[in-house]
């Protein structure tokens, strides 16, 4: 069984690449623009102003949701994890019951500490809850660059179908049942990268940024178990993979953040020059859901205290240098 008429609502770079994909697996694939701005853009230019140089591919069609409600057999919600909800809430009524609803989004919701597919079985309950994660760029995804993820859902049938509607020669999607894992994974890792960009922006060194990539895995792995995901998610794709991504590379809008707050940056000038980072959002739900469950997240906290204003960044590098000595684990 195969999605043959998939959604995907949102039009920025990574609901562009998304929709490029659908269309070279040779799916029937509508991109729906929630900005009528941007849906009079992508249909003038079909290119989308968030992901310039890059053509929407013939096969898409394009679609704005002041004009009408998406339909088919999946739908990709393609916004920011802080946006998510809003999004799904407007589909409500217009979604058959059974329908996978999958979150493209990598985050925690800010003020309720709901996962992304939370939100959708809350919003849309008739509605099936999937998760897409895992290693990607948009402009790489875009442009048929070999790309590797992970793609999970309550049950493996539905995984399955999932991933081979989706799947094409360079775009490979893991299918998987560890829902939360693969959740926790996306939301984990952006917070690290911020981390990891502090340490870049610092100039710390290759040692450093080796160290904190290791024991921030080592927390992001503490932290999902202890939300009961399995081991082997968290070091696969939608884990591992996104953090090694995401820690290594200035496409990354998390550790682009992180290097100019090390640089010297203030956390506002930073917002007004750059795009969008989902772990600005996430790091501080996520450091109080660690503590709920007793779990350390020296690393995440140390980022959560640096963007609240609670400590400079040479006060949280110290924080963390001056830890007491333990066994690693």
């Amino acid at each position: 069984m195969i999605a043959e008429r998939i959604a995907v609502i949102g039009a920025g770079a990574w609901g562009t690449a998304l929709a490029n994909v659908i269309a070279r697996a040779g799916r029937t694939v509508t991109l729906w623009a929630r900005d009528p701005a941007i849906a009079r853009s992508i249909m003038a230019e079909r290119e989308s102003p968030r992901l310039p140089g890059v053509r929407i591919d013939e096969r898409v069609a394009l679609a704005s949701l002041a004009g009408g409600a998406p339909q088919g057999d999946a739908i990709l919600v393609v916004v920011p994890a802080q946006a998510l909800r809003a999004a799904v809430s407007d589909l409500a009524g217009a979604v058959a019951p059974g329908t996978p609803v999958i979150a493209c989004a990598k985050g925690i919701e800010r003020g309720t500490g709901r996962f992304m597919t939370e939100i959708i079985a809350a919003c849309l309950p008739a509605a099936v809850p999937a998760i897409l994660s895992g290693p990607s760029f948009a402009s790489d995804v875009a442009r048929g660059l070999p790309t590797a993820v992970t793609l999970a859902a309550p049950d493996e049938a539905t995984a399955r179908m999932l991933a081979n509607s989706l799947g094409s020669a360079t775009f490979r999607p893991y299918h998987s049942t560890d829902v939360r894992g693969v959740e926790i994974g996306g939301a984990a890792k952006n917070v690290l990268a911020i981390a990891a960009g502090i340490v870049a922006g610092r100039k710390l060194g290759a040692s450093a940024a080796a160290a904190l990539t290791t024991r921030g895995f080592a927390e992001l792995v503490r932290f999902g178990r202890a939300h009961g995901a399995r081991v082997e998610t968290l070091t696969g794709l939608s884990g591992l993979g996104d953090l090694i991504l995401t820690c290594s590379s200035a496409q990354s809008r998390n550790f682009w953040l992180g290097r100019m707050l090390g640089e010297g940056r203030s956390l506002d000038e930073v917002s007004r020059a750059g795009q969008l980072a989902e772990g600005v959002f996430t790091a501080s739900v996520l450091v109080e859901m660690a503590r709920e469950k007793g779990v350390e997240t020296p690393v995440a906290a140390a980022v959560a205290a640096v963007l609240d204003g609670t400590l400079d960044i040479d006060q949280a590098i110290e924080a963390l240098l001056t830890r007491p000595f333990r066994a690693e684990g």
